[in-house]
């Protein structure tokens, strides 16, 4: 059938379940913008910059499954780009279709605006090879096996591709098959099946204490029902690693904990590490979610999965596909009847003092009975990801963070896209004022299109995960002081959000009690000091010193506040400030005795001069 290349694409996205495009409209990208809008079966959304539309692509896919992300070329794509290369670390699908320069423009060299003005253009496409599965430029020659190539890539490897398409040749006819795109799920050589999934059984029946260990590829391979169901037939623990935190349940009766090397939680460093089988899907250790590489697994018995290959100890089998194994394990492993309840966990309870003020602590445990199942729950990079890390999820509830790429800013832009992706589910976010300064243009989009967030600003007056680092005092972790409650009336007129701006438990209370019936969304401005942390972050912060820094150099300062006085608080009321330049106090009126000292002895009369030399000397 012949049909537009505009169309095509739009045809194509529409088959694999998205329902919007994010983006920012540019000149080589407008003639298929119009293609959109005439087509009306999928939805152009704006984004304000194009970092955030990248971000909220990320967010789209991450609950959509993939997504797709509109870019003009040049300077649009290099926007962008730092938002892509987040999905590719994250292993997050998203169709980038970039908008470049005429075709013809193109093949003759032409020296053209958003270009470095040199006649080429394969630098874009090139850079994004880096950051993508592939990258191709378009034309009416190659437009459907390009396209449909591509598109399968995203979907098969869970990583963004690339689409560049030439701004005059979207309304272009080719000639396409008829019918929808067929995706095939790559098959296993059956010899190299039987024989793995042999030795991974023989295994597993000797074991005495096997174990699973989860990471985020079962999420992104989309096999993380049939790793549960595996579990439960075989009554086997598991471990999830931080990076695959609340993927599978953490109230299930099976589930011990998170695994991180020398900082895993109790007793669960012990049971992974010694474990007599253990099965992982594709875990990725970085220092962050590894202990700083304290990690240890047992190589004897390992069983590691990956999308098309798997390591049994040292042996490698190529051409198996990790869907076609967990049918296989399923199929063979027989049930346990013998149920097991190893969790234990539960839900501290926090009684509110009205009055008190509010310190990390006390905020952490008064939000946590707030959290409900089937919760959306976001953890900025930073206290909150920490704090949140350590805490229970509820059931079905599902956790997103970047503690990969760990770009801050990241995910206020990630909640728009997932908003537009499923509007009707309850979203939470939780983001310092550092990462909400980065990203902030998003809010006015999450107010535009009308949609329903909650979000938690966590105003402590700058960067306390680098405060924990290095620099407590430092003006470097200092922001501008923003007054995010009032954020939503100065971004969109006549918008519907709430906001509340607390320091104490019993304001958060009331907050609280307004976000459990909202429509229009809520916006908490929640007050708290400059120099108080998450205790994993506490933790987290002189690790990462002592990694990136090694002994040489200056030692953090550490935090002199009291987190039980009721009176403390943050610059906003003038107190950090003061606080901040006591330890310059002693310095400024010693200089000033030392010029008045100068001066006396240049002949203002002895009298003074003893004077000051008795206040010199003290």
């Amino acid at each position: 059938m012949k049909i537009t290349i505009g169309d095509f694409i739009i045809k194509r996205l529409e088959e694999i379940g998205i329902n919007h495009i994010i983006g920012v409209p540019g000149d080589y990208t407008l003639q298929f913008l119009e293609q959109i809008r005439k087509n009306g079966s999928i939805e152009f959304v704006g984004a304000s910059n194009e970092l955030n539309a990248a971000y909220a692509a990320d967010g789209y896919a991450r609950v959509n499954g993939i997504s797709a992300l509109s870019l003009t070329y040049g300077v649009g794509d290099l926007g962008g780009i730092l938002g892509v290369a987040g999905s590719y670390a994250e292993h997050v699908p998203v169709i980038v279709i970039s908008g470049a320069p005429p075709l013809y423009a193109i093949e003759h060299n032409f020296r053209v605006h958003h270009s470095l003005g040199d006649g080429n253009f394969t630098n874009m496409r090139h850079t994004y090879e880096e950051f993508t599965i592939d990258s191709s430029m378009i034309t009416p020659d190659n437009a459907e096996e390009e396209i449909d190539r591509l598109i399968r890539l995203a979907m098969v490897h869970k990583r963004p591709v690339n689409i560049q398409v030439p701004s005059n040749i979207s309304y272009l006819e080719i000639e396409v098959e008829d019918g929808p795109l067929k995706i095939k799920e790559p098959v296993s050589d059956s010899e190299r099946l039987k024989s793995l999934t042999d030795q991974i059984i023989a295994l597993y029946k000797k074991s005495i204490k096997p174990h699973v260990l989860i990471d985020l590829d079962i999420d992104r391979l989309e096999i993380k029902d049939k790793i549960l169901e595996l579990i439960e037939n075989a009554q086997i623990p598991f471990a999830a690693m931080s990076t695959g935190k609340a993927i599978l349940d953490e109230n299930h009766p099976l589930y011990i904990g998170i695994y991180k090397g020398n900082e895993s939680e109790e007793g669960v460093q012990e049971a992974i590490e010694h474990s007599d089988f253990l099965l992982t899907v594709s875990p990725r250790f970085i220092e962050w979610n590894s202990g700083t590489y304290s990690q240890n697994l047992p190589l004897e018995s390992l069983v590691r999965l990956d999308l098309n290959h798997t390591f049994v100890r040292d042996q490698c089998y190529e051409a198996v596909y990790i869907k076609d194994i967990i049918n296989v394990l399923l199929e063979k492993i027989e049930k346990n009847p013998d149920k097991k309840n190893l969790n234990d966990r539960k839900v501290e309870e926090f009684k509110v003092e009205k009055s008190k003020k509010l310190n990390q602590e006390s905020f952490w445990k008064q939000v946590h009975p707030f959290l409900q199942e089937g919760d959306l729950i976001y953890g900025e990079t930073g206290s909150s990801l920490k704090a949140l890390g350590a805490m229970l999820m509820p059931k079905d509830a599902t956790f997103i963070s970047s503690q990969i790429w760990g770009a801050i800013g990241y995910l206020l832009p990630a909640l728009f896209g997932s908003l537009l992706a499923r509007p009707n589910r309850r979203q939470l976010l939780f983001i310092g004022d550092g990462s909400f300064q980065v990203t902030a243009q998003s809010l006015s989009r999450i107010l535009y299109n009308n949609l329903n967030p909650i979000i938690f600003i966590i105003n402590n007056d700058g960067y306390t995960i680098e405060r924990y680092i290095m620099g407590m005092k430092a003006d470097y972790s200092v922001l501008p002081r923003w007054k995010y409650s009032k954020l939503p009336d100065v971004l969109v007129e006549k918008n519907k959000m709430k906001t509340y701006n607390v320091h104490t438990q019993g304001e958060l209370a009331k907050a609280l009690e307004a976000a459990q019936d909202i429509s229009n969304g809520i916006l908490i401005e929640v007050h708290l000091h400059p120099e108080d942390a998450p205790e994993p972050l506490k933790v987290f912060g002189p690790e990462v010193a002592k990694f990136n820094f090694g002994p040489r150099g200056p030692k953090n300062e550490k935090p002199e506040f009291n987190p039980d006085d009721d009176n403390i608080s943050n610059r906003e009321d003038g107190k950090y400030a003061k606080e901040k330049d006591k330890s310059n106090e002693k310095e400024k009126k010693d200089k000033k005795f030392e010029k008045k000292y100068k001066q006396n002895k240049k002949g203002t009369g002895k009298k003074g001069n003893k004077k000051t030399e008795k206040k010199r000397k003290k």
